[in-house]
């Protein structure tokens, strides 16, 4: 008889097996974190890009503490790329490397304006080529905002995560964001690519920390590799 509880998959696992195991998992998520989002407060896709910019090296909340404030006094574009510079890096100083990040969120308001009408553009190529962005920031605008599944994000929960799961076959370097996000896309279907990375980061806060993964509690379990070695 068969076991009810399928072998831990290991470096043997071909990629037919890693695609199908993530499918399973995706199911799992759907289940769990069926409302996953963007936890960055936004009403606009200008506004979700600067966000995004500030969150660099810093915490959703703490952005979100900010960006009321930020946005009130420069509400769009026009009004960003002519803003004080002294007043913006008082603003988000909170989020840290505010001098750089002054710079970035400025100088891409400046770039909407002067290449894009004041408009956000929807595409990987355009958005890559805007001040402080990289395609972690270009793949939550795009999927969040404009719904396109471009690429997957991977912040340090998804890169966490996906390196616990041996979703990607990056397993020694869960910083490897580029790599992480290459695997995830031979696996995921294309559709889930941002509920993936927003289901994620959101089981990454809940149960599956850095330092002490709730294995115990985890929907992912059954299918994770590394459950027995990671709590």
């Amino acid at each position: 008889m068969k076991s009810g509880r399928r072998s831990a998959p290991g470096e043997s696992e071909t990629l037919v097996e890693r695609k199908k195991r993530a499918q399973r998992i995706v199911r799992i998520l759907r289940r769990h974190y069926s409302h996953a989002d963007c936890a960055l407060v936004h009403n606009s896709a200008f506004e979700l890009l600067i966000a995004t910019i500030l969150s660099a090296q810093s915490t959703d909340s703490t952005v979100n503490k900010v960006v009321p404030e930020l946005f009130g006094m420069f509400p769009s574009a026009a009004d960003l790329a002519q803003a004080p510079t002294a007043k913006v890096e008082s603003i988000i100083r909170p989020t840290g490397f505010f001098r750089q990040k002054g710079r970035n969120i400025v100088g891409t308001a400046r770039a909407l304006l002067s290449d894009h009408g004041g408009e956000v553009p929807d595409s990987m190529e355009e958005l890559i080529r805007l001040p402080g962005v990289a395609r972690k920031t270009a793949n939550v605008v795009l999927g969040t905002w404009f719904r396109k599944n471009v690429g997957v994000t991977v912040d340090t929960h998804v890169g966490r995560i996906a390196t616990r799961l041996q979703l990607s076959w990056n397993q020694r370097d869960s910083k490897d964001a580029i790599r992480i996000e290459h695997d995830l896309m031979q696996v995921v279907s294309r559709r889930h690519w941002a509920f993936f990375s927003h289901a994620l980061i959101w089981h990454g806060r809940s149960v599956c920390s850095a330092r002490k993964p709730n294995c115990a509690e985890c929907h992912l379990a059954e299918e994770c590799p590394s459950a027995a070695t990671a709590c």
